[in-house]
């Protein structure tokens, strides 16, 4: 498994993460089997809850109250992240994202078995926006607290390295 890192500014509508970067993992489940199980085992295990199964939405949007955590289990698609001038990301069965509140996403295309397994840190709660964020929203994405464990790696992953608040 390798972790990538992308920092966001804002973009349109959008107000991305002020200081935590988009954590991406490529293959960080092997791409066999019935995946969304495994997902959420593993998310369950590192104490991340409130786990669903879907996709992501066709329409930029954000969370002002929640980190989340997308496993790709199974399909593949190409989203967009960090709103209007963001980046285009290609995700593939097995990967998984890390998303900061306050980071834009959508999905431009996925294959027809596109399965998305998400949760989120244990007290936090996602709210959908589409549109800017207030000077109060602001300031909640950027004082949310960093989760005690990372989803896939548990106490000692790589969200404890990359988001260490400086």
């Amino acid at each position: 498994m390798t972790v990538d890192t992308i920092f966001l500014e804002p973009s349109g509508q959008v107000p991305n993460h002020p200081g935590l970067p988009v954590l991406i993992y490529r293959n960080a489940i092997p791409a066999e089997g019935e995946m969304a199980p495994k997902f959420e085992t593993c998310f369950s295990k590192n104490g991340w809850q409130g786990t669903w199964r879907n996709g992501v939405f066709d329409y930029q949007h954000y969370h002002t109250g929640a980190h989340e955590v997308l496993g790709i289990a199974a399909g593949r698609a190409r989203l967009l992240i960090g709103g209007p001038d963001g980046v285009e990301l290609s995700v593939n069965a097995g990967d998984c994202l890390v998303l900061p509140a306050g980071t834009g996403h959508k999905r431009i295309d996925a294959s027809r078995d596109f399965l998305v397994v998400g949760a989120y840190p244990p007290g936090q709660h996602p709210d959908i926006q589409t549109g800017p964020a207030s000077e109060a929203q602001l300031q909640k994405i950027a004082h949310l607290p960093i989760p005690a464990t990372d989803p896939v790696e548990g106490e000692n992953g790589a969200l404890k390295r990359f988001w260490a608040r400086r």
